[in-house]
């Protein structure tokens, strides 16, 4: 089983970077695989493939720990690993120190079973580029489109299994950890 945890989006976020994703469709001249509305969420942690006996300590460590909630804002965009090789498009959060933190505190609790977590960045993937057919549009296009900034807040987070398919990643919810005041 392959699994990873995330925070999952409200239906009204979800809905506004749809909505982002639609803009941008229109504006960039790039083939992107574009990911779907219900499957947007910031990945907290990803922990592979997994056996059954593993899976039943995550979820006993991750039961016991406690986290508080807290508000996120939604900010501009980005791509990964760079502008000029762009292989990701996605959008970022405001107070990024809160996601970190509830990251961090995963990982540690998480660092007898999996190695901790090299490099973090808070962020949503709107889309996976293929092709870039006019660099300096899709740059343009990306500073043009202004992102309200939407906040959310932070209650819970999710234990998922994601399984791979030909036309695209299935989740699904193993476990939701409500967090605290």
């Amino acid at each position: 089983m392959r699994v990873f945890i995330s925070v999952n989006l409200s239906k009204e976020i979800c809905s506004h970077l749809y909505e982002l994703q639609q803009r941008l469709r229109k504006d960039i001249n790039a083939k992107i695989k574009w990911v779907p509305k219900s499957q947007l969420h910031i990945t907290l942690k990803f922990l592979g493939p997994i056996d059954g006996n593993k899976l039943k300590e995550v979820k006993m460590i991750l039961s016991k720990a406690k986290y508080n909630k807290f508000i996120l804002n939604l900010n501009d965009f980005g791509v990964f690993p760079s502008i000029n090789y762009a292989r990701v498009l996605w959008i970022g959060v405001n107070e990024e120190k809160l996601v970190l933190e509830l990251q961090k505190s995963i990982d540690g609790e998480l660092l007898d079973l999996f190695p901790k977590e090299e490099k973090f960045s808070a962020h949503i993937t709107l889309g996976r580029i293929k092709v870039i057919k006019d660099k300096d549009k899709f740059k343009n296009a990306l500073n043009k489109i202004k992102t309200e900034k939407k906040s959310f807040e932070v209650n819970e987070f999710t234990l998922m299994e994601s399984i791979l398919r030909k036309d695209g990643a299935i989740y699904n919810v193993l476990e939701i950890y409500k967090l605290s005041r």
